[in-house]
């Protein structure tokens, strides 16, 4: 008996024990309780801001700018200055940003959030997908965590950080309103990410970031049609930017295959009148000669159905799937003339400068 006795009373114990530690848990850190945490703290996304904040830059440039009231034989220029953004994507001082933000700049300088000021190196450019190269020699720096934009959902929240009218590391946040957004008129390569976040002058070549704060995009235009227009960003997709970055590491520029075509969307109606049955299909309504796609027997009004087994819908997709190949590579293209299927094969050759 006297055995179960100091039993019982150890048990006794160490309940009083415990309900005092978990009454003080309680009072204390009540966030530590399952459940509490999510009903009592706001929601907040600092976490994912103190993550990646510390890799975006500013960017300033100074143009030359001719008067445009200059009315005499000797033109007059100012100098102009602006803002946008550049994430460092690398520590050993990589940054990217918008091409159009360097494009016709004099002066470039970067400044990072520590303060430092720096003139960086352009190390490459590619105009076509609106990106830029530079790098800086300031030590290591903290890179961007680099996350996937192809499983980017519509509904994901997201957030713009850059240097918008100079306020720098502002951050504004939204969701992804759309993805592969095209026929802008933007770039020759448009893969959009929409997203509502603002993205204002300054905001070009900062970083959209997802929630766990992974670099998921590069934050390049707003919509601006007219006043009453906002809401509407766009950002290059990380997937592409990587590739771009790459290739201009390695070769400098970005080195693309070109096939000689120019396609066109087809609407529902024109499909019908064509016998096409699936909702496939693009018009070359370009097809240049001497080119690698008049070599492989194409004509201007053949229909386009598929490109290496896969069933082409869009102008877009067709320009991205041409991109993507490498001087030399060979496309295999099913296609339909005069109501008659036909296959051949294009090789890729090496884009020029200016395709058209």
């Amino acid at each position: 008996m006297a055995g179960l006795k100091s039993t019982l009373i150890f048990m006794l114990q160490s309940i009083v024990v415990g309900l005092a530690v978990a009454f003080i848990v309680v009072l204390v850190r009540p966030d530590l309780m399952p459940g509490v945490a999510r009903e009592n703290r706001p929601v907040s996304y600092a976490d994912a801001v103190d993550l990646s904040s510390a890799s975006v830059a500013n960017i300033y440039t100074k143009r030359l700018v001719q008067d445009a009231d200059s009315e005499t034989t000797q033109p007059r220029f100012r100098v102009e200055t602006s803002f946008a953004s550049a994430v460092i994507i690398d520590p050993e001082g990589y940054l990217v940003t918008n091409y159009h933000v360097i494009a016709t700049a004099a002066e470039i300088r970067v400044q990072l959030s520590d303060g430092r000021i720096t003139e960086p190196v352009t190390v490459g450019v590619d105009a076509e997908t609106d990106l830029a190269l530079l790098k800086v020699d300031l030590g290591p720096l903290p890179a961007i965590r680099i996350g996937r934009s192809d499983n980017l959902r519509i509904g994901d929240v997201v957030l713009a950080i850059g240097n918008p009218y100079g306020l720098t590391t502002s951050v504004t946040q939204g969701i992804v309103s759309a993805t592969g957004r095209g026929l802008l008129n933007l770039v020759t390569f448009e893969n959009f990410i929409q997203t509502d976040a603002a993205i204002n002058a300054g905001n070009s070549g900062g970083a959209l970031i997802n929630s766990n704060g992974e670099l998921v995009g590069i934050n390049t235009a707003v919509l601006a049609q007219d006043p009453g227009t906002e809401g509407i960003g766009f950002a290059i997709p990380v997937d592409l930017v990587r590739g771009v970055i790459d290739q201009i590491k390695k070769n400098g520029r970005v080195i693309r295959g070109y096939m000689g075509l120019l396609p066109d969307d087809l609407t529902n109606s024109e499909r019908l009148a064509l016998g096409i049955e699936s909702g496939n299909g693009i018009l070359l309504t370009e097809v240049k000669d001497g080119g690698p796609a008049s070599l492989a027997g194409l004509r201007v009004d053949d229909v386009i159905l598929e490109l290496n087994g896969e069933p082409v819908y869009s102008q877009r997709q067709a320009l991205l799937i041409s991109a993507s190949t490498r001087p030399g590579d060979t496309v295999d293209v099913v296609g339909l003339r005069n109501g008659e299927r036909f296959s051949t094969t294009v090789t890729a050759v090496e884009r020029p400068e200016d395709p058209r």
